[in-house]
């Protein structure tokens, strides 16, 4: 039986994502180009988003994106126009969240899109500071 030479195989392929963490120059859009909202994944590296001038539009993620980049619901992406169908555009870039939100700071983005935060996003609150579905617990711990 031959020794593994230890080139290829999963293992080399699953640590190729190491630079994401890294900061990235902001990229703004250029002419043919849209920012965008993921509204939902299609499957098929296909997604439909919702274009800041207010077409709905069929998205394509690029190969060069796909099964290296996740894209989800709520995401800001970057979308070429394409000239000959406007229903449709290709996914050039996804923006961190911290991207976003400086998108949001130069008001590249409208005031009305909502930006994914994480886990707190989507909890309104109510006047004592609590969302309302959320389990609210006593301090006395003494009563157990």
């Amino acid at each position: 039986m031959p020794k593994n030479k230890g080139k290829g195989g999963k293992n080399k392929k699953r640590g190729k994502n190491e630079a994401d963490d890294e900061k990235r120059e902001l990229i703004f859009k250029e002419d043919g180009q849209e920012y965008a909202q993921v509204q939902r994944m299609l499957g098929n590296g296909r997604c439909e988003a919702q274009c800041i001038d207010g077409t709905k539009r069929l998205c394509h993620i690029r190969g060069k994106m796909h099964k290296k980049v996740w894209i989800a619901v709520d995401d800001i992406i970057l979308v070429g126009l394409r000239d000959y169908q406007d229903d449709k555009a290709d996914v050039i870039l996804k923006y961190m969240p911290d991207e976003a939100r400086l998108l949001k700071a130069y008001k590249e983005l409208p005031d009305n899109i909502r930006l994914n935060e994480g886990l707190g996003a989507g909890f309104d609150e109510d006047e004592h500071g609590f969302a309302d579905n959320c389990v609210e617990f006593e301090d006395d711990i003494d009563r157990i």
